[in-house]
C-alpha cells in the first residue's frame, strides 16, 4: 500500500503540474453544458415538423403557418423534402407558391393530425398528395453516424497519441537521423491507419447488418469510397494535431476539444434541423458533419457520387490542407 500511495501521489502531482491538461479538463465540460443550452434554447419544444416550399409573400397569407408548436422549416428542394416525408423525417410538406399543395405520409400519425389542422384553419383549398414509404428506424438513421464517429476516435486518438508518445520517448529523434522525410513518415501513418480502419469498419458493418438489417439504398462502392475519404481527412487532422506536441496530457486535451464538438454537433445522434442557425453554420466546419451527411444520403436516400459530390469535395480539400500543414509543422524532437 505504501508503494501504491507513492505512485498515486506522484501521478496526481504530475497531472496538477501540467497546467494545460488541467485547464482543458476544467474548461471542456463547461463549454459542453453551455453548448447544449445554446443549441436547444428557447421556449417549449415544437411537436410537429412541416417543410415549407415557396415564396415568403404567399406564406404570409396562410393562417396555418402561424400555428403554435408546429415548426415550419423552409426547404429548397421539393424532391428532397418529399423523401423526408417518406422517411417520416418531416410530418408534412407544404407548397405555398403559385400552386398550393401538401404532401403527407399515409402511415404517419403526425401527418394525419396536421392534415386535420390544415383543413380546419384554411378556407382556401390545398391539393392533397399522399406519399408512402417505410419509416426509417432510428437505428437506420443512426448507423452512418456511429460508423463515422468510431472512425473519428480511431483516427484522432490512434494517430495523435502514438506520434506524441514517439516524440516523448525519443523515437522520432532517432528517425530524424535517417533519410526518412516528414511527409514520407506522415503518409506511412495515413496508409497504416487506413488499412486498420477499413478492416475494422467492414467487420462492424457486416456484423451489425446481419443482426439489424440496415436500410441501404445506395451503392456499397460509393459508401466505401466516402468512408475512405472521410478516414483520410480525419487521419490528416490527427497528424496535424500531433505535429508539435510532446505532452500526452495536453495532446489528449486538444483531441477532446476536437472530438466532443464533432460528436455532438455533426448530426451523429440527432438531426440539426431546428437547432440554432449558428449551430448549423458551425457544424459545417467539422469534417465529421460532411462525412455523416454523405454516408446517410447514400444509405437512406440512395444518393450517388453526383449527389454527395459537395461533401466529398470538402473532405478532399480538408484532407490536402491538413496533411500539408502537418508536414510543414511536423517536429521530430
Amino acid at each position: 500500500m505504501k508503494r501504491f500511495f507513492a505512485v498515486l501521489h506522484a501521478r496526481n502531482l504530475e497531472f496538477l503540474r501540467d497546467r494545460s491538461a488541467l485547464a482543458w479538463n476544467i474548461i471542456l465540460p463547461f463549454f459542453i453544458v453551455l453548448g447544449f443550452a445554446f443549441a436547444f434554447s428557447g421556449g417549449p419544444r415544437d411537436m410537429f415538423k412541416v417543410g415549407v416550399y415557396g415564396g415568403e409573400s404567399a406564406s404570409a397569407e396562410i393562417a396555418f403557418l402561424k400555428t403554435k408548436y408546429v415548426q415550419f422549416i423552409p426547404v429548397d428542394s421539393l424532391q428532397a423534402a418529399q423523401r423526408k416525408v417518406e422517411h417520416h423525417q418531416l410530418d408534412m410538406l407544404l407548397e405555398v407558391g403559385a400552386q398550393r399543395r401538401y404532401w403527407i405520409n399515409t402511415d404517419s400519425p403526425n401527418g394525419y393530425v396536421l392534415e386535420q389542422m390544415l383543413r380546419g384553419s384554411e378556407a382556401q383549398s390545398f391539393e392533397r398528395n399522399a406519399l408512402a414509404g417505410r419509416e426509417v428506424r432510428y437505428v437506420d438513421w443512426l448507423a452512418p453516424g456511429i460508423f463515422a464517429m468510431n472512425m473519428m476516435f480511431s483516427c484522432l486518438f490512434g494517430i495523435g497519441y502514438v506520434i506524441v508518445r514517439y516524440r516523448k520517448n525519443g523515437v522520432l529523434k532517432r528517425l530524424k537521423a535517417t533519410p526518412l522525410g516528414a511527409l514520407e513518415f506522415l503518409t506511412a501513418q495515413v496508409v497504416s491507419r487506413m488499412s486498420l480502419i477499413a478492416l475494422v469498419t467492414t467487420i462492424v458493418y457486416v456484423g451489425c447488418d446481419l443482426l439489424i438489417d440496415f436500410t441501404m439504398h445506395g451503392s456499397y462502392a460509393t459508401l466505401a469510397f466516402t468512408f475512405a475519404l472521410g478516414a483520410v481527412c480525419l487521419i490528416s487532422l490527427g497528424l496535424l494535431t500531433a505535429a508539435r506536441f510532446s505532452s500526452e496530457e495536453f495532446a489528449g486535451g486538444v483531441l477532446n476539444v476536437l472530438t466532443w464538438p464533432m460528436m455532438l454537433l455533426s448530426g451523429v445522434w440527432f438531426s440539426l434541423e431546428g437547432t440554432h442557425p449558428w449551430v448549423q453554420k458551425i457544424a459545417q466546419v467539422f469534417p465529421l458533419t460532411h462525412l455523416v451527411n454523405a454516408a446517410r444520403a447514400i444509405m437512406l436516400d440512395g444518393a450517388g457520387v453526383a449527389e454527395v459530390f459537395p461533401q466529398l469535395l470538402v473532405l478532399g480539400v480538408m484532407s490536402a490542407v491538413f496533411l500539408v500543414l502537418a508536414a510543414v509543422l511536423f517536429r521530430w524532437e
